[in-house]
């Protein structure tokens, strides 16, 4: 990890966001002390298919629309 001193890390913060971005972990520092850490964002995960299937099914349990809900909506333009 590399340390860098606040002043440059103002001066560089679009190149230190790319290479956060990237993977690397930055301290930077004031006056020699560590004050704050830039580090890349947690990995995003993504569903497959069956694992979104999974979870609308799991999500509609439990609830029931009725025709008439179905007719006020579509009477209040919800269609």
């Amino acid at each position: 990890m590399q340390e860098i001193g606040a002043y440059e890390a103002k001066t560089h913060l679009s190149e230190l966001l790319d290479r956060a971005a990237a993977g690397e972990s930055i301290t930077i520092t004031r006056h020699g002390v560590p004050v704050a850490v830039l580090v890349p964002p947690p990995a995003r995960r993504t569903m497959t298919v069956q694992e979104a299937i999974a979870a609308g099914r799991e999500f509609r349990k439990g609830r029931h629309i009725t025709q008439a809900e179905i007719a006020e909506w579509e009477a209040e333009g919800r269609d």
